[in-house]
């Protein structure tokens, strides 16, 4: 059973890094670019108006006061669904050591009812490692929900997991003015220990002030857990196996502390090295490393 660590700052120093003010934006600096015309015009939408019929979850794995809205629970082998997911591609980043290619086999796929990430030491476009990172931006964003991803994680030294949000504003807000919500972020220097923070204009790593938490768990490498956040009008809940063990809540200081009215997308990925996850070096002898996914879901709020 996991055992909390909550904290006004997480200790991940620089969590926040992974954002789209560094060199350029996240997304924009990607080999294939999507027209800023194409983000504003998603960010228009309703926090579910991109979203087909409901999606099947099964009665028993459904909160209390929450309903099915959006989900992927990768029952078809292949390649991840083109409906639901783009990716980030080159060299992007935080002085991160991988590549991140596009809809690359070796790197992603859907097999065996899970969506596996696949970090790999190889040359590749001029780095030394590859790697993949799914996103939703151009394909749907969210201002509030339940969002659950189940999942294993990779470890050893050098490797850098995260399932976050982003601001879908970021081009031109700026991070971290757009903010950011990082439901789950490892770092495999610091073993079993899972990160969940908040970085917004007003609490940053760069001001060495984010908001976050940490949690401690036995085994996420070989063991299933539930990541999760809860994502409010006035609060946001992070937890894990359903125990929630950290919430910031809107002060009600304006956008630079709570930009969370505006919509997020969501990103899946694996880190090589970079500011935080290669602090202590890269360990060559752990690869291929895999983060396996058996869900995405997202929850939208029915009652209290």
């Amino acid at each position: 059973m996991p055992t909390g660590n909550t904290s006004a700052a997480s200790s991940a120093g620089v969590s926040g890094t992974r954002s789209c003010n560094r060199d350029m934006p996240t997304i924009f600096r990607s080999v294939a670019l999507i027209p800023a015309a194409l983000v504003l015009a998603v960010a228009m939408h309703a926090p579910f108006a991109l979203a087909a019929e409901p999606p099947t979850v099964p009665a028993a794995e459904i909160p209390a006061g929450w309903e099915p809205a959006w989900s992927d629970e990768f029952s078809v082998d292949g390649m991840p669904d083109p409906a639901k997911w783009d990716y980030e591609v080159g060299r992007l980043r935080n002085n991160e050591a991988q590549y991140y290619t596009r809809a690359r086999r070796e790197n992603v796929r859907v097999e065996n009812g899970e969506l596996v990430i696949e970090a790999r030491k190889e040359a590749f476009e001029g780095a030394e490692y590859t790697s993949a990172s799914l996103v939703t931006l151009g394909k749907m964003q969210w201002t509030s929900g339940r969002f659950e991803v189940r999942a294993q994680l990779p470890k050893g030294r050098g490797m850098w997991p995260a399932i976050w949000l982003l601001g879908s504003s970021c081009p031109t807000a700026g991070w971290p003015r757009c903010g950011e919500i990082d439901i789950m972020e490892f770092v495999g220097h610091a073993p079993g220990i899972i990160h969940g923070t908040v970085h917004t204009e007003a609490y940053n790593h760069i001001k060495h002030n984010q908001k976050g938490a940490t949690v401690t768990l036995d085994d996420p490498h070989g063991t299933w857990h539930v990541y999760a956040l809860e994502w409010r009008a006035k609060d946001l809940r992070w937890l894990i196996d359903g125990r929630e063990y950290f919430r910031y809540d809107d002060d009600g200081s304006g956008v630079a502390s709570w930009p969370f009215a505006e919509p997020e997308y969501l990103i899946l990925n694996i880190a090589v090295g970079g500011a935080w996850g290669g602090q202590k070096g890269i360990d060559e002898t752990i690869f291929p490393q895999r983060m396996r996914i058996d869900y995405v879901r997202v929850f939208k709020r029915i009652s209290d």
